[in-house]
């Protein structure tokens, strides 16, 4: 039941009586007040004859005559008004029977009223005072409850999320089963004299399924689940995180056992000392008493703490310390299995068509996580039915992750014949080299439509996944990329700016190749500079050069070396495939993207393509828009290809 409204009613009611006592005050007070005359003028008008009635109420005597305006006055409280009048000298007592006497009994509503009048002001201010408080702390909270933890609780009894729910991570799910058992069984491990694990940090990429794990062990457990993100503890007052992590670990003490989730706990759990703001800043507060309360558990408080993130290098090494977070569970990005896996997950309840391969689409999607992969099924999903289909296939699926990974086709940019010859040619390039070197990934497509920024693109696809990159297939991946510039100084004898997020990824992998991986012959397995990094913003602010200026010379000339070998290697790989090069730059120039098989066709020698089908109510297309000139269509030429980690 939602006791907030009535009581928003309570508060405005009470605003509405004080604002119209004010007025019945107001109104009352300025009302016209009749002459007041003294006791013995009265009693000269009733031997006159002039009196009409008396009426008396308490003390106050109003008058009215026989012809004039009533007037008032005022009696003794000691005697009654009739006394006192005899006593000042009443003696016509035919005359005082004429006067018609009223003595009124005080009216309780009228006493209510005046008292009223008096205290309303008085608790309109105060209610406004409290409505302010209201109304400063949000709408949900109940007043002076900043310290209150805003954890949201649920309960274990129908659990949504359980390991079946969770793929691609079995040594994770593994790890945090005992932790389930434990929760379900305290007493086997206790009998044992085995301590209870307090905590348990879930460390991986973003999207690799921290959260969606957490939700997991809860659902199996059967326990109450309190969830809460970690900038949620600290506010704008000093000392309401602290005491929010207070009244956090209050709450799940009284529903024990139970599992406390802190997700992204690098918001409060950053090392000490590094902050902008001092050494004593609400942050730090905030972490100290979340150090104080997981260290303060009792050993049958069955109360356990999972948190999650993806920077664990910066938490504070307190926290990281057995006792705290005794498990570090690491989530990384799933492997061709796991990707299968968590596809048979995600494609639950979805019309699948029958050419769906689950197996095709885990090995053609190297580096996907989970979320990845749930936004490629529902943009297939979208795709299929914006095509009017009842079912998804393969097409779909195959589409959507280009989307997803590459962005969205741009065939409404019209391109001048020349630029399309151009960009036929450099992604031709790129092509021809990658298949003819022996450690170059399979070509997965070429094509020259424009998607995302890029106006052309040849994607490859790695078979297995690479953990390790060898020297030879780095330079084989050099080669490839400066494919494309070197096909068009091949054929046109000059160079455009298309080239240019070629050369900056290529020169980026060579250097690395010298300083970082000790791949230079004559430099030697040497790693030369050091990033430098602040722990509290997180970001590699530049490199520390812990080396000589003719070191430095060195450097450049090997990465210089490495880019001309690359270069030279691409100009003599399309020297020898000249005619190859010349027919997937045609046939790219007539159906503008080719697949493995149709490039494979093409360079065994085919000079064309059979016709395509076309896919049923295909979309309308849209409308072409004008070509910016001062644009070129290569400008954004991308080859999207994994590089090494």
């Amino acid at each position: 039941m939602n006791t907030a409204r009535p009581r928003n009613n309570f508060v405005y009611l009470l605003i509405v009586v004080a604002i119209g006592a004010i007025i019945f005050t107001a109104l009352r007070g300025n009302a016209p007040q009749a002459d007041e005359i003294a006791l013995t003028q009265i009693v000269s008008m009733i031997n006159s004859g002039s009196v009409k009635s008396i009426s008396v109420s308490v003390d106050d005597v109003k008058i009215t005559p026989v012809n004039g305006p009533v007037v008032t006055s005022h009696k003794d409280p000691s005697t009654d008004l009739p006394t006192q009048l005899k006593s000042l000298g009443v003696i016509n007592a035919d005359a005082w029977a004429k006067v018609t006497y009223i003595n009124e009994r005080p009216s309780e509503l009228g006493g209510l009223l005046s008292t009223l009048s008096f205290l309303l002001p008085g608790l309109l201010v105060v209610g406004l005072i409290y409505f302010m408080f209201r109304q400063a702390q949000g709408t949900n909270n109940q007043a002076m409850s900043f310290g209150k933890s805003r954890a949201r609780m649920v309960t274990g009894e129908h659990p949504t999320v359980t390991f079946e729910d969770v793929a691609g991570a079995d040594e994770s799910k593994q790890e945090l089963a005992e932790v389930v058992e434990f929760l379900k069984e305290p007493e086997k491990f206790v009998s044992l004299g085995a301590r209870i694990p307090k905590g348990v940090l879930l460390v991986g990429s973003p999207g690799t399924g921290k959260t969606l794990l957490a939700k997991a062990v809860s659902g199996e457990a059967g326990v109450p689940f309190f969830s809460i993100s970690g900038s949620e503890f600290v506010e704008m007052f000093v000392g309401v995180g602290a005491s929010r992590v207070r009244d956090l670990f209050d709450q799940a003490k009284r529903h024990s056992p139970c599992i406390i989730f802190v997700d992204e706990i690098d918001a409060v759990g950053r090392h000490r000392g590094a902050g902008l703001g001092g050494s004593h800043d609400e942050r730090e507060q905030t972490l100290n008493q979340i150090l104080v309360e997981m260290d303060g558990f009792d050993t049958d408080t069955n109360v356990i703490v999972i948190a999650a993130t993806n920077r664990p290098d910066i938490l504070d090494p307190a926290l990281m310390r057995p006792g705290r977070f005794d498990r570090r569970v690491v989530l990384d990005r799933p492997d061709v299995k796991g990707r299968e896996e968590i596809f048979k997950v995600h494609v639950r309840g979805k019309p699948l068509a029958e050419d769906i391969n689950l197996n095709i689409l885990a090995r053609s999607t190297p580096g996907f996580v989970g979320a990845d992969i749930e936004n490629m099924v529902n943009e297939a999903a979208i795709l299929a039915a914006r095509r009017n289909r009842k079912v998804i296939n393969m097409a779909d699926f195959e589409e959507s992750m280009e989307r997803v990974m590459l962005g969205p086709e741009r065939k409404s940019r019209i391109i001048l014949p020349k630029e399309k010859k151009l960009t036929a040619v450099h992604e031709a390039g790129h092509a021809v080299v990658m298949r003819s070197l022996p450690n170059s990934d399979p070509v997965r497509k070429v094509t020259i439509i424009p998607r995302g920024f890029a106006a052309g693109l040849t994607w490859s696809m790695p078979e297995d996944d690479n953990a390790h990159m060898t020297r030879s297939k780095l330079k084989d991946i050099l080669a490839g990329i400066l494919g494309g510039r070197s096909a068009e100084e091949l054929v046109f004898g000059e160079v455009t700016t298309g080239a240019s997020n070629d050369l900056e990824k290529a020169t980026e992998i060579s250097r690395s190749m010298v300083t970082r991986w000790g791949m230079s012959e004559k430099l030697g397995p040497l790693v030369y500079g050091k990033k430098e990094e602040l722990v509290f913003l997180g970001k590699e602010l530049g490199e520390q050069r812990d080396y000589s200026e003719s070191v430095a010379q060195e450097i450049d000339g090997e990465v210089r070396r490495l880019m001309a070998e690359a270069h030279e290697t691409a100009l003599r790989v399309l020297t020898e495939h000249r005619a190859t090069l010349g027919r997937v730059a045609d046939v790219l120039m007539e159906v503008e993207s080719l697949d493995t098989a149709e490039f494979e066709a093409v360079w065994n020698g085919a000079d064309h393509l059979p016709d395509r089908e076309t896919p049923s109510n295909p979309p309308p297309a849209p409308k072409p828009s004008k070509p910016n000139p001062e644009s070129p269509a290569t400008s954004g030429s991308k080859q999207p290809m994994p590089l090494p980690a």
